[in-house]
Order: structure tokens, then sequence, then C-alpha cells
């Protein structure tokens, strides 16, 4: 499965002084690239929330092979992995400009009711669209 891509480009203040991208700044990449995932999918995370449903991380898991550095335009790829009942599972790369692979990571997100704060099965429209990409 090929997954969806976004670019992100690498700001100043992602970095240390040595332009490298601090370790915590490729968590938002990849929220980015979770979002732009559902997005392309046709659901937009801010309607999902306005319908009662959040999607918060329960487990998260990065690999750092490489260093990215200020400026570089980055590949963040977002693959679902699976998903059952309330869980989704997404299998995540950032790959700089020459496709050198920098970092990989494994999200697990639980479908979640905002009132009551207990997981819940998605909407059918959701079931739909994970059952087109697996």
């Amino acid at each position: 499965m090929k997954g969806h891509d976004v670019e992100v480009r690498v700001r100043y203040g992602e970095t240390d002084q040595m332009g490298v991208v601090y370790h915590g700044s490729y968590v938002p990449y990849f929220e980015i690239g979770r979002v732009e995932w559902l997005r392309n999918k046709g659901v937009s995370y801010k309607s999902l929330e306005e319908s009662g449903i959040a999607l918060p991380i329960v487990s998260m898991h990065l690999n750092y092979k490489k260093s990215a550095r200020y400026d570089d335009l980055l590949t963040v790829n977002t693959k679902l992995k699976k998903y059952s009942g309330v869980k989704i599972e997404f299998d995540c790369e950032i790959r700089n400009e020459s496709q050198e692979l920098l970092t990989t990571a494994h999200f697990i997100l639980v479908f979640l009711d905002i009132k009551n704060g207990k997981a819940v099965v998605p909407p059918q429209y959701i079931l739909d669209i994970l059952e087109a990409e697996v």
C-alpha cells in the first residue's frame, strides 16, 4: 500500500543550534501526515471533532535513523496499517529530498466519544474509508 504523502519544510524554530531537527519536532510532522491522510479521504479532523469524535494517540514508537536539518523539504508518508473496533494503526516515515529515510513511526489511536471520554466504534462513513484502505 502506497500511503499518502505530504511535504513539510523544516523551520528554524524546530532545530537546535547546529541546525539539526530537535527530536520532539518529528511528532507534529507525523500529526500533519495523519491529518492530511484523513483529509485526502474526504474527512477533516475538524469535522470529525465537531461530530463528537476525537482520535487521541494511545501509543507511539519512533525510530530515528538520520537527522533532518533546517530548511530541508521533508516528505511524510502515512499508511493505514490496520484497524479493529475502536483502534486504528498507522505506519509512517519521513524522507528528505534525496529520498533518504530519516525517521519511521508507528502510531495507535483510538476513536473516542468527546462527551463521555469512552472509546467508540467510528461512524459508518469512517468504516467505509478504512475498509477501502485495508
